[in-house]
């Protein structure tokens, strides 16, 4: 049998394979509310019928200046737990398991009143972010925590919180982004203090029989940035504190160009694996079943995460069993085609 289409057990929660779709945003919603919708009913219970075995819902704000657009799905109200309570039904009903990304925009944000660690702008098309003050370093990790018990009363599986690409969280860990001279700056400790804050308090509100996973940009490529090692010494933190698995992504905290090509990123997860012990995800131009199966075969990561390819195929993993000669479930009103 392919390991690829081996279970995983993470505390409670078993997943049937090691098939994950990462989490993409939509800009789904347009009435500007954060409200799941007809699409994303579709959209992710699509998925589920294909066989993927963990579905990442797209980053779901946690306050609503933290959007990334307008049209992001949203987590900061008790409004939103019954469009996501629905979500996670039509998923669980296919068999596969499902968890949320808690996300910030920081600075990246393109709503009015973006926030960030300190007053530097992305780039020019986006707004001056106002450098937050305690109070709110104070609101936002509690709005953390406040989005992962929605997410617990919607019945998710496991949550992930969005410390990658540019955004909020990673806007801390980053030197390039964080020139703050307080307890939450100034040195490897202070920029990790905002993450490590974020995770207590999430884990406050999280089930302990629950998993809980970080992503990460796990090298930032422009220089001065932090590179493989600070996300080692990173994934060595979270371990400690109760992170499950570490989601190894990389780039976008600063504008920069990319050398990309088919699995570029799975060295990132295979060192954090190798040198922490803790559980990762490789993501990043991982399209063929022989590359997904070769990733977690010679555990160099523990789940592969699709993302663009799932957008092209949501019955990936059929096409994935077949070329590896794997004997999976199929859903029976499509045994005939499959």
């Amino acid at each position: 049998m392919p390991r690829l289409f081996d279970s995983l057990t993470i505390r409670d929660v078993t997943l049937p394979n090691r098939i994950v779709m990462s989490p993409m945003c939509m800009y789904a919603c347009p009435n500007e509310d954060g409200q799941v919708n007809d699409w994303h009913l579709v959209h992710y219970t699509s998925r589920a019928v294909g066989q993927v075995g963990l579905i990442v819902v797209e980053a779901a704000a946690v306050t609503p200046n933290g959007r990334i657009s307008a049209h992001d799905l949203g987590i900061w109200s008790d409004e939103h737990i019954g469009g996501l309570r629905r979500l996670t039904e039509m998923v669980h009903a296919q068999g596969s398991k499902v968890a949320i990304q808690l996300a910030h925009a920081g600075r990246k944000a393109t709503v009015p009143h973006a926030i960030a660690p300190s007053a530097l702008r992305f780039n020019e098309s986006y707004d001056l972010p106002i450098e937050m003050n305690q109070e709110e370093i104070r609101r936002t990790i509690k709005a953390f925590a406040e989005a992962a018990r929605r997410a617990k009363e919607a019945g998710f599986d496991i949550v992930e919180i969005h410390a990658a690409h540019g955004y909020l969280i990673n806007q801390f860990l980053s030197p390039l982004t964080n020139e703050r001279q307080d307890g939450y700056g100034g040195s490897t400790d202070g920029r990790y203090r905002f993450l490590s804050e974020v995770i207590d308090a999430v884990r406050t509100t999280w089930s302990n029989s629950n998993p809980l996973f970080v992503r990460v940009s796990a090298h930032e490529y422009a220089k001065g940035g932090n590179s493989i090692e600070a996300y080692i010494d990173y994934s060595r933190r979270m371990k400690l504190q109760g992170v499950d698995l570490v989601d190894c992504s990389s780039g976008a905290v600063v504008p920069h160009p990319i050398d990309v090509f088919p699995g570029y990123q799975v060295p990132f997860a295979q060192a954090i694996r190798q040198s922490t012990g803790i559980a990762t995800g490789a993501v990043g131009l991982i399209t063929e079943p022989a590359q997904a199966e070769e990733i977690v075969r010679n555990y160099r990561a523990d789940l592969v995460f699709l993302g663009r390819e799932l957008l092209r195929d949501p019955y990936w993993p059929i096409r994935a069993a077949r070329e590896l000669q794997a004997d999976i479930p199929i859903p029976k009103p499509y045994e005939r085609g499959w």
